[in-house]
């Protein structure tokens, strides 16, 4: 199906440009939500008619964008999960989690505008685009931890999941110490001497 694009659709065009896309993508996602006119005569005239009110109004969306999008640009969140002791959440963060979790904050995001090559599912930060705009978008941080004490010391850049591994390690090596000195060791030297 030929449309006439109304805004910039990533991958497809920009304004006024008319090209061809599959009948299902132009009738349930460009028309429905005012992306896309059909390209008929009729519908080129009215465009024409109306572009320079439709330039205006791409505009100011993009400027609002814009200055949302400085609110929002580089700010972390907080989300604590339950996860295993290797770090694998039990579940998954989605788009959803994270629009929720910046809207608590007092920000103003749908969960379409967050943009996630795949569910988050493993503790720690990471950096989550958000397109506010077809034209604007701003990354934000995601500190994805268990306890609010774990978030504050991956902020400061600590590794929780290796610090907790070593941690263990060490305290297995002084068990084994203390057994060597205390109990094992003395029994040994014990039936040594009989």
């Amino acid at each position: 199906m030929k449309v006439i694009l109304l805004e910039r659709v990533e991958g497809r065009g920009g304004l006024g440009d008319v090209i061809t896309v599959k009948d299902g993508y132009a009738r349930n996602y460009l028309l429905p939500r005012q992306k896309a006119l059909r390209a008929n005569a009729a519908s080129l005239k009215i465009f024409e008619a109306q572009k320079a009110d439709i330039e205006a109004r791409n505009a100011r969306a993009k400027d609002a964008a814009g200055k949302a999008g400085e609110k929002l640009d580089g700010s972390s969140y907080v989300m604590i999960r339950q996860a295993g002791e290797s770090g694998q959440l039990y579940g998954s963060v989605t788009g959803r989690d994270v629009a929720d979790a910046v809207n608590a904050e007092g920000g103003k995001i749908e969960r379409a505008m967050v943009v996630l090559d795949k569910p988050i599912k493993t503790l720690g930060l990471h950096e989550v685009k958000v397109r506010l705009h077809a034209e604007v978008a701003v990354t934000i941080t995601l500190n994805i931890a268990r306890s609010q004490d774990e978030a504050e010391r991956q902020a400061r850049g600590e590794n929780v999941i290796n610090a907790q591994f070593e941690e263990e390690r060490l305290a297995a090596d002084q068990a084994a110490a203390d057994l060597l000195e205390g109990g094992a060791g003395q029994m040994a030297q014990e039936f040594g001497e009989a």
